[in-house]
């Protein structure tokens, strides 16, 4: 029974992927066509073909309940670190905690903490074109983590002093390296009217500042709190049975 949900799951994972194959190159082609006025509706549109596979293939396994409770606590925890800064400018940890879900979870639930998550805390600072490229960026951040985590390259509890500083420093460069480009990019197709090389860098490089913010608050947090969560969550998995 369960070797047939497994294969069930990997075919609708598999025609999900094909769908946005299929789908992709009609929406480009369809924004060049209605001109250069319609590129960040097409850029939109290709971010939440992106997200669909994944949370196909989230849904495809069946997970428990118990385990969609920890997942909207996950949720919950990393809205709430985002909102607690409102007032500091970029400041916002909820990278962190999107790593750690990833990590004590695994990649799938790891990407579903970090879509939602930053769908739900839009509310707070506002929906618009950019929600797709946040949910999109921070759902990589958690598949990221839990896909290494997954295959040991991230300690999943017990982290030593050497290993939360590498987990810190590597999440830090992962917001400066993928995450923040991804936004910067959303920032490219909705404020410059026409993409240029030239407007292209003054994007990237305006934002870098508020990457480096954004990657020392991730730092600080896995460093501080990668070992509670950690184990609270091993401790959760380990009591419920919970599948990664």
């Amino acid at each position: 029974m369960r070797a047939a949900l497994e294969k069930e799951a990997r075919w609708k994972t598999v025609l999900s992927w094909l769908v946005v194959v299929v789908l992709t190159p009609i929406t480009v082609w369809a924004g060049t066509a209605f001109g250069s006025g319609s590129y960040y509706v097409t850029s939109i549109l290709v971010i939440i073909y992106a997200m669909v596979p994944f949370f196909v293939s989230f849904e495809s396994r069946r997970p428990q309940a118990r385990e969609l409770v920890i997942i909207a606590v996950m949720c919950a925890l990393a809205v709430v670190a985002r909102v607690a800064f409102i007032w500091v400018p970029h400041f916002k940890p909820i990278a962190a905690i999107v790593m750690i879900a990833g990590v004590a979870l695994g990649s799938r639930s790891g990407f579903l903490v970090g879509a939602i998550s930053l769908l739900v805390s839009d509310f707070v600072f506002g929906q618009g074109p950019w929600t797709p490229w946040q949910m999109l960026a921070y759902g990589i951040a958690g598949f990221v983590a839990g896909f290494l985590a997954e295959r040991e390259v991230i300690p999943r509890s017990d982290l030593s002093n050497r290993a939360k500083t590498l987990l810190s420093l590597a999440g830090a460069a992962f917001v400066v390296v993928v995450v923040g480009p991804i936004l910067d990019t959303c920032s490219l197709f909705t404020m410059v009217s026409a993409i240029t090389p030239e407007s292209a860098l003054a994007i990237y490089a305006s934002g870098l500042p508020v990457n480096a913010v954004q990657a020392a608050a991730t730092a600080i947090t896995l460093f501080i709190l990668a070992n509670p969560l950690l184990g609270k969550l091993e401790r959760v998995r380990v009591k419920y049975g919970l599948a990664r």
